[in-house]
């Protein structure tokens, strides 16, 4: 068995993993923003924490454990999560943290390629040559699959694709920069829109989120909101159809539970407006086949370019 973490802007997902790809048991916690000012000593708490509840559901033991696999929003090089803005860390070596406490290998990898390499092993990816996955929640991560490989660049994970720019001097990022395509289309952003312009708390959750905009689709508000997101989206999908031309774009994070909201309306748009360059190329646009769990599964799934810290 294995263990996958997910570690995303607002929870972490732990579940063991068997070596075809299921999660034997699961368990999650929510981050909130208290978390955060204190972050690399949180999560370390969270993840042990977790990691000894998951393996109590299966009366297992850490020596029974193959190894564990790390999937982590941000910059990671080396072990270390150099930079996470959506988490406030910087230079988090996660890895060597874990390692005072767990004898037993440690990987650690963007979390948006983790989901990728899953979908692309077991999910809607697979059969691809050329694609594209996504991961939509509290931030935008991205990966790149063309002719079949996974692209990275030699001196950066690179292909942070949720920090392209959709809009100059537009939203304020938690990057720094204006305009990005997250601040407009994660459903952390998404989140915090509906919050501020219906008046609620802005500690809502994704699942209360959910029954919000499925509970008032008539209300004005809501309607613009949700309007509002689909334009940018489109705009941020558009970009990424016109550069890669992938066969397919596989949606994966939280987005995975708006699909009927927000997904349907987004293709409509895309095909009716003239923001594909090449219209006779259009990719097929799906949700992931692992859900929201492809993070805890593609952490497990090691390839030759992870850094091990032993």
């Amino acid at each position: 068995m294995k263990i996958g973490i997910d570690i995303g802007g607002s929870h972490i997902g732990i579940g063991l993993v068997n070596n075809t790809g299921d999660i034997l048991a699961k368990k999650e916690l929510n981050l909130v923003e208290e978390d955060k000012i204190d972050a690399n000593n949180k999560i370390i708490s969270y993840i042990n924490k977790l990691i000894s509840k998951v393996l109590e559901t299966k009366d297992a033991k850490i020596e029974d454990i193959e190894l564990i696999g790390i999937a982590s929003p941000g910059v990671i090089k080396k072990g270390v999560i150099v930079k996470a803005d959506n988490l406030k860390l910087n230079k988090f070596n996660i890895v060597g943290e874990l390692k005072k406490k767990y004898n037993v290998p440690i990987y650690l990898d963007n979390d948006a390629k983790c989901a990728a390499i899953a979908e692309k092993e077991y999910g809607n990816l697979k059969g691809y040559v050329d694609s594209v996955f996504l991961c939509i929640g509290t931030g935008i991560g991205g990966a790149v699959f063309w002719d079949g490989h996974l692209l990275e660049s030699a001196r950066s994970p690179g292909f942070e694709l949720g920090h392209m720019t959709i809009d100059i001097g537009g939203r304020k990022c938690s990057c720094g920069n204006n305009g990005c395509f997250e601040a407009y289309s994660s459903i952390g952003n998404l989140r915090k829109i509906v919050a501020e312009r219906m008046g609620l708390d802005k500690s809502i959750t994704g699942k209360q989120l959910v029954e919000i905009l499925k509970n008032n689709k008539n209300n004005v508000i809501v309607g613009n909101i949700l309007d509002e997101y689909i334009r940018h989206f489109a705009v941020g999908l558009a970009n990424i159809i016109n550069i890669f031309e992938p066969e397919i774009i596989v949606l994966g994070g939280s987005i995975v539970y708006y699909e009927d909201i927000i997904i349907d309306k987004t293709k409509e748009l895309l095909r009716k407006s003239s923001l594909i360059f090449n219209e006779d190329i259009f990719p097929k646009i799906s949700m992931a086949k692992l859900k929201n769990d492809a993070g805890i599964v593609g952490a497990t799934i090691i390839r030759k370019t992870l850094n091990k810290l032993t």
